[in-house]
């Protein structure tokens, strides 16, 4: 490898600006501010809403005739 072409690697705190949490991990860059973290994400935290979307696929499918496989086997 060559000398004195890499960039300084070293400990750095990230701080969400959602929910306050902070964290320690390694970086080139000196300071990173993020969004969103696992701390106050819906995906992460279980508070994600599935059944909106399953309505609206219900909504969609009866708007255009479309019929869904599993009732079909369902009334067979």
């Amino acid at each position: 490898m060559r000398d004195k072409i890499h960039p300084n690697y070293h400990k750095i705190t990230v701080k969400c600006s959602t929910c306050g949490n902070t964290f320690e991990t390694g970086s080139t860059s000196k300071d990173i501010h993020v969004d969103t973290c696992s701390n106050c994400h819906p995906f992460y935290t279980g508070k994600q809403k599935f059944n909106v979307i399953a309505g609206r696929i219900d909504k969609f499918n009866k708007k255009y005739g479309m019929k869904n496989e599993t009732n079909e086997e369902e009334n067979k």
